[in-house]
This record gives C-alpha cells, sequence and structure tokens, in this order.
C-alpha cells in the first residue's frame, strides 16, 4: 500500500476501456481552450512564455530584502551535518544517503552497526553522484537501491536525470564498492524490478509500442537473464492497457529461508490483481482488491487491507500461512482491527517480529507482536506521546530496528530497537533548528457542512494575542488515503515560527488519518466535502481568533496543490495568500495529462457523465472567473515534473492572465515532482515561498517582524 500511494504523492500509473473516447468527448473543450499549446511541456514555444514569467516573479521575490535572509537560513539547516543520517540497514552494515554543501547531489556511504551509534561515525563512500554526474555529464538524483536477498551484496541502483520518475537501473556491488562490470543495466523508463536470483531480474519497463498505459506505466513484466540483451527477455506476466498502475513482481523472504514471488497488477489505483508466480506461471490469490502484501515473517504472509477480507476489517493486518497461499486457500487471522479514530503508520518485519505503528487520533503508537502457538501477540513500545513514530529502518535478517519519533517542535529523535527484548535507546537526537521558545502545540477539532469533526493542529507563540492578527500558514492534503501528522520543519520554524507567525495542519478527509472509510468519504463526485472540510478549519481558526482571513495563508502540493486551487475558486474571501504547488488544476483534462490516467479511481472520469459533471464544477481552471476577487495565488512547479506535469500550473497562469487576474507563477528546470534536485533547489523553493507569504501576511520588512 505504501509503495502504491507513493506514486502519486511524494507523489507517488491506462485507464478504461471507454477512455477511447476521450478525444472526440473532449474536441469542443479542446477547441474553447487557447491555452492548450502550453501542455507541449518541453516545446520552444511555452518554455519560452515559462522564462518570461519567471522573470517577472523572480524580479519579485528575490528583490525583497527577506529573501537572502530566508534563503541563508533554509540552505543552512538543509546542508547541516549535524542533521540525523537516516539508517538504511543492508549487507550487515548501516547505510545512508547524504547530500549537504560538499556533495549537493549526495553519496551513498555506510559504516559498521556499532559505529553508527557514534556522535561521529566513519563513514565509507559506496557512491559519489556528484563525481557521477560530472564523470557521466548528467545531473543525477538519488531515487533508492533494490538488493538481492538475502545476502543483499548486489544491487540495482535507481538515477533519475533531473528528479524525474523515470530512472536507470545500474547494478553496483556492495562488497567492491564498484558498479559491476557489465553488469545489469537497464535504460531510462518508468520502471519497477525485482531481483528473481542472482542472474535473473523480474522487469517491468517500456519495451516497446503496446507495453505502456496511457498514463505511461509499464504493464507487461519480463525474465531478464545476465548477459542477455533486452530484447531477449522472456515474458512472465502482461496486465492491460487499461491498467491504471503498474504490474510489477514483489520478492519477499524471510529467515527461514521462506520465499514469495508476486506479481501485482494494478486494474485501478487502489484496486490490484495479486498473482503468485509459480513455475506453471501466475496464479492469481483470491484476495479483495484493496488488499496487498505487506512481508513475510515465519512462514506466514502478511497482508494489509483497505476494505473488508472475511472476518478482516478494512484498515487491518493479517496473516496467511505461506504454504496455504501457495495451495490457493487463503484464511485469514487478523493481527490487528482499528478502532474507528485509528489507522496503520507503518508495519514492517525483523527477523522474528513484526513491528505495527498505528496512528491513535493522529499520535503515534508502536507495537512488537510476536507469532506463537497461540496466535499473535502485542507489546506496546513506552515512546513520547503527542508526535509521529516511524520505522526508520528494519530487516528481516536481525531483531535490531530504528525508530524515529518527531513533532511540531521537538527535534527528531532516532531509537535503536532490539525487537526481541524491546529495548529502546536514544542514538541520535537532531539538534534544535529554531528557538522554539515560547511555543505551544494545540490540537483542536472544526465542524464541517456534515457534522463530522474535523481534527487540526496549531503551532503558535503562547502569548500571541487571540485578536485574529497572528500571520498563519495552513496545509492539508486530503487524497489518496495519505495522512498528513505531526513533523518537525526546521526551515518553517525557522523562518515562520521564529518571526511570530502560527502553523496549521488540517487532517481533512480523503486522507488516511483514520482508515480507509477516512479516504473514501471524499473519493470522486463524494471530494466536495473535503474542500468543505478545509474551510471548516479556517472558519475555526476565526472564531477561535487565532487568526484571521486578512492574515490567513494556505499552501499544498500535487493533490493538495489542486485543493489550493479549488479553494482559491470556491472560497476566496477566507485567505490571503494561496500558494499552489506543482498541482492539478484542470480536472477536465487531467486525464490525458502526463499520468493523469491513472488516478481516475481517486477522481472520477470524464468518459461518465456523472463524474465529468463534478469535475467540471470542481476544477480550478474551469471555474474561474473573470473580474472575481480572489487573492493573488503564487503558483510553481517544476519542468522535470513527469508525473502530475507542469501544464496544469501554466494553464491556470496564463488563463489568469487571460482575465486579467493577478497572480505570480515560477517554474523551476529541475527537480522533478518533488522540486528537490539538489539541496540549494530545495532551500530556493522554501525561501521563494516565505517571501511570497511575507509579503502577504506580514506585510514589508520592518522591525515589527524581525526575528524574535
Amino acid at each position: 500500500m505504501r509503495n502504491l500511494k507513493l506514486l502519486f504523492a511524494t507523489t507517488v500509473l491506462a485507464a478504461s476501456p471507454a477512455l477511447a473516447q476521450l478525444s472526440p468527448m473532449t474536441m469542443n473543450s479542446d477547441a474553447a481552450d487557447p491555452h492548450i499549446w502550453l501542455e507541449d511541456k518541453d516545446g520552444a514555444k511555452p518554455l519560452a512564455w515559462v522564462e518570461a514569467e519567471n522573470a517577472v516573479t523572480l524580479a519579485r521575490l528575490e528583490r525583497d530584502p527577506r529573501y537572502q535572509t530566508f534563503y541563508q537560513e533554509a540552505l543552512a539547516i538543509a546542508e547541516a551535518k549535524d542533521r540525523i543520517p537516516a539508517p538504511d540497514q543492508r549487507f550487515g552494515r548501516v547505510y545512508n544517503f547524504w547530500r549537504d554543501a560538499d556533495q549537493p547531489q549526495g553519496v551513498w556511504r555506510w559504516t559498521t552497526e556499532a559505529d553508527y551509534a557514534n556522535a561521529q561515525p566513519r563513514w565509507t563512500t559506496a557512491l559519489d553522484l556528484d563525481a557521477l554526474s560530472k564523470a557521466d555529464g548528467k545531473k543525477w538524483v538519488w531515487k533508492g537501491a533494490t538488493c538481492l536477498q538475502p545476502e543483499e551484496r548486489l544491487c540495482l541502483v535507481a538515477l533519475s536525470q533531473g528528479g524525474e520518475d523515470a530512472v536507470t537501473y545500474r547494478e553496483f556491488d556492495l562488497q567492491t564498492g564498484q558498479f559491476v562490470a557489465d553488469g545489469f543495466t537497464l535504460p531510462t523508463s518508468k520502471q519497477r524490478v525485482a531481483w528473481l536470483d542472482k542472474d535473473t531480474l523480474l522487469v517491468a519497463r517500456d519495451w516497446g509500442a503496446g507495453t505502456l498505459t496511457q498514463s505511461g506505466y509499464p504493464f507487461v513484466v519480463k525474465s531478464v537473464k545476465r548477459g542477455a540483451p533486452l530484447a531477449s527477455a522472456t515474458e512472465v506476466f502482461r496486465g492491460a492497457a487499461s491498467d491504471q498502475v503498474p504490474s510489477g513482481a514483489q520478492v519477499f523472504t524471510d529467515a527461514r529461508g521462506n520465499k514469495a514471488v508476486l506479481v501485482t497488477r494494478g486494474v485501478t489505483f487502489f484496486g490490484t490483481e495479486t498473482h503468485l508466480l509459480t513455475a506453471k506461471g501466475p496464479v492469481k490469490l483470491d484476495i479483495p482488491a484493496r488488499t496487498r502484501p505487506a512481508g513475510l515473517i515465519d512462514g506466514l504472509m502478511l497482508f494489509t487491507t483497505s476494505e473488508a477480507w472475511g472476518a478482516v476489517p478494512p484498515g487491518a493486518v493479517a496473516s496467511v500461512p505461506l504454504k496455504d497461499v501457495e495451495r490457493g486457500v487463503l484464511k485469514p487471522t487478523v493481527i490487528f482491527a482499528p478502532g474507528p479514530r485509528q489507522s496503520v503508520a507503518d508495519a514492517s518485519v525483523t527477523r522474528n517480529k513484526l513491528l505495527l505503528v498505528i496512528s491513535d487520533e493522529v499520535r503515534g503508537r508502536a507495537f512488537i507482536y510476536t507469532h506463537g502457538g497461540g496466535g499473535w501477540t502485542a507489546r506496546p513500545l513506552s515512546l513520547p506521546d503527542n508526535a509521529t513514530i516511524g520505522v526508520a529502518s528494519s530487516t528481516d535478517r536481525s531483531d535490531d530496528a530504528y525508530l524515529s519519533v518527531t513533532g511540531f517542535i521537538e527535534p527528531t529523535t532516532l531509537y535503536a530497537l532490539d525487537a526481541n527484548s524491546g529495548t529502546l535507546k536514544s542514538v541520535k537526537q537532531l539538534p534544535a533548528k529554531f528557538d522554539a521558545t515560547g511555543l505551544v502545540v494545540e490540537q483542536h477539532q472544526a465542524t464541517s457542512s456534515d457534522g463530522v469533526k474535523i481534527p487540526y493542529f496549531v503551532v503558535r507563540r503562547r502569548d500571541a494575542p487571540l485578536d485574529g492578527t497572528t500571520p498563519t500558514q495552513m496545509t492539508a492534503y486530503g487524497g489518496f488515503e495519505l495522512s498528513r501528522t505531526p513533523a518537525y520543519a526546521g526551515a518553517t520554524g525557522k523562518v515562520w515560527l521564529e518571526r511570530g507567525g502560527a502553523y496549521v495542519l488540517a487532517n481533512i478527509r480523503g486522507g488516511g488519518e483514520f482508515g480507509p472509510a477516512w479516504h473514501d468519504a471524499g473519493r470522486k463526485t463524494k471530494r466536495q466535502i473535503i474542500f468543505d472540510d478545509f474551510a471548516a478549519v479556517a472558519k475555526d481558526l476565526f472564531a477561535r481568533r487565532i487568526t484571521s482571513p486578512a492574515k490567513l495563508g494556505i499552501y499544498g502540493g500535487s493533490n493538495g496543490g489542486l485543493l489550493m486551487g479549488v479553494q482559491m475558486v470556491q472560497q476566496p474571501s477566507l485567505w490571503k495568500a494561496v500558494t499552489i504547488q506543482v498541482p492539478l488544476l484542470d480536472m477536465v483534462r487531467y486525464e490525458q495529462i502526463a499520468a493523469g490516467a491513472s488516478w481516475v479511481d481517486e477522481y472520477g472520469s470524464v468518459t461518465i457523465p456523472a463524474e465529468r459533471a463534478f469535475l467540471e464544477r470542481m476544477s480550478p481552471y474551469a471555474q474561474l472567473k473573470r473580474g472575481a476577487a480572489y487573492p493573488e495565488p503564487y503558483i510553481w512547479t517544476t519542468t522535470k515534473d513527469d508525473r502530475v506535469g507542469p501544464q496544469h500550473a501554466r494553464k491556470f497562469a496564463a488563463r489568469m492572465k487571460e482575465y486579467g487576474l493577478p497572480y505570480l507563477f515560477y517554474e523551476d528546470t529541475a527537480g522533478g515532482h518533488s522540486g528537490d534536485a539538489d539541496v540549494k533547489q530545495g532551500a530556493r523553493l522554501q525561501a521563494l515561498q516565505m517571501v511570497y507569504f511575507a509579503q502577504k501576511l506580514m506585510g514589508p520588512p520592518s522591525d515589527a517582524i524581525a526575528k524574535r
């Protein structure tokens, strides 16, 4: 489930056969759209338009005397060498990918597990991306590594040019610290890969005409042999061109030597078919479409589910003996069933244990689950309350793992966990990146249009007057069953909170904070309730006098960018400032832009009349009105975004210009959907956004907004 969601989020996938009707159905709309030429993502004319727009926006934001200060503060935090090096256990070592001022593209490095606990571990560089980028003449962006189990010596390193989702895979030997001579190399494509054995890969990629969905994702899985050309790869599984997310193989192993090779087919974004790959070919498992494999431990296959599966309720974790999976008789045992205000945040395995992290009223709780003769038993872990807990690293090679604990104003702490004994030890703590003196974190609830209570967090100065004058930034996501939880954000604290601003995180429907039902409440034509939830939180802030419409700015990215566009158009009087990041905005044509056709399970399709009618009513691009009193938005995107695409942001800005409406537009030429090709780009994007909010909510530079 987590990997599937990341195809959109972080970001994050072809549509139904009816999409063959898409072009004629939208012909009239296309003809009436004077800005459709901006959908030519890399065309000379659109890029010239982008350059001209960037010049106007940067002249205003970068010339603000606060810009350099904000940039330097954000950059110092991003480049700081006292950050926690995120652990990644593999090959009996602790690996880490690290970027700073000296290595802006980053280095993949390792140390021993014992040395990692020291304040200053001795790191050995495995792969230097700055050196590799220079040697290859390309700006490589790290996208992770997939290693052959159980030894984990041979890995496939994923490299992206400029941050795109499309990657190149190269085989790397962790023992020698070198790329393997004449090893596996998979040219650039949106692709998924798994090791079957030392000499065999299972690969889903662009195999040529007829092997990609409409949204550009692979649905054909082939077996690739060492030393053989890709042209000789043997097909082992085929989905369909109508699929919404990619097909791909997963290989699960456990410490007992058990192994399961599964292939998933993404029929819809949330509904998949899961097949066991056997010597006779793939065998479809008899499980619900929204149930997905999550791991293998002690001969038991673990599953998470977003719909009922027999006695297993939605949002639960369950297990099935692998031998029963192989026989095709799946009778699941419930491991964890959530309450109405709970959800599963993480389910990870160690050698002998299951680590389960749940969200309870948007607060983290962690447990160790053990399987024995009497079934599954749980042991809670004693960790700080009112925080977000995550499994930073685990491996089925040992029972050692790492957990992270973070909050809005509490710097992240990393704990080493012995899952056998349940012993926790703090091994790393992030130094404070901003002065939290006098800050308070509050959790409130707003009442939405249908009476449902919507929780939200506020971070503000304890002594801030409750008179509606506090400059406030508010954000949410509201889609794809992705949760937004408290997290330490150094740059926001340094640039915004230290200067007297407040920060609000709204846990609106569409997300996963309270499980599948919280998500399903806002899918497709029910989506208006998500927008109502967000507006309800704003109105509750006003009622509490925490802020006011003249002092409230909002921001969100990707699906959250759509949320911001809708809020600007539907409720313009509630906001003084709106930042719209890497967004979807043209919801009538979204299926024809970048990977848009993959998200009809979330948004609906124009090929279905009722859904088309709702998309037209909801679409910010379609609903912009001449002469309306909108707040001046700041819209930013990236040219390299091959997931949502920059086309939405461009067209929205162009329509605002056509209507004589004020706006700011900026398009970075690198960074992909996440906008972080290197640390300087990330700091720059943060600084530009913070200047915009300061101009709108704090006014011109003055002593009144100097750092407290």
